[in-house]
């Protein structure tokens, strides 16, 4: 059997045992291979989530309900996804920017300003990675630390525009 680049062991015998196992877990973790997309795949990954509030509009208690299921779906697929990409927190794990990016936009009118805004403050501050976000993502490892971060500066984009709404 050969490896091919950024391949590990255990993912290779995964593959070789289920097949359909590791193609799941690489369709939920890239959210459907968006980030297999060769540049800027958490941009695009988080523009997917966008795209999902844009044309579904789902209401603050459906954006509680299906962040908790993408947090958990998240974490244990991007969990064995590190593994498969053979990389901590690989750029082809975008579930991660999906699920934080719902929770920038809880609880806010779901207007072109503020889903606008919800994008570009949540990639500032998923990319710039301030102090408690980024202790955070170093401390905790596989799929929970993956997703945390995510979670923290989407939490830190809705307190921006939950202060910003107020003023």
């Amino acid at each position: 059997m050969t490896m091919s680049k950024g391949q590990s062991i255990e993912c290779l015998m995964m593959t070789t045992k289920n097949n359909l196992k590791v193609f799941l877990t690489k369709a939920v973790a890239s959210v459907f291979f968006i980030g297999h997309i060769p540049f800027a795949p958490g941009t695009f990954g988080t523009l997917a989530a966008v795209a999902f509030v844009w044309i579904v509009k789902p209401d603050s208690s459906a954006l509680i309900i299906i962040s908790a299921v993408l947090f958990l779906a998240g974490t244990a697929s991007a969990h064995y996804a590190e593994t498969c990409y053979n990389r901590r927190d690989s750029g082809n794990i975008v579930i991660d920017e999906f699920a934080g990016y719902l929770v920038s936009i809880m609880f806010l009118p779901l207007t072109t300003g503020y889903i606008i805004a919800a994008f570009f403050i949540f990639r500032f501050f998923d990319i710039v990675k301030p102090s408690p976000i980024r202790n955070v993502e170093q401390k905790l490892h596989g799929g929970l630390g993956v997703m945390t971060d995510d979670l923290l500066a989407g939490i830190a984009t809705n307190i921006v525009l939950q202060i910003w709404r107020v003023i």
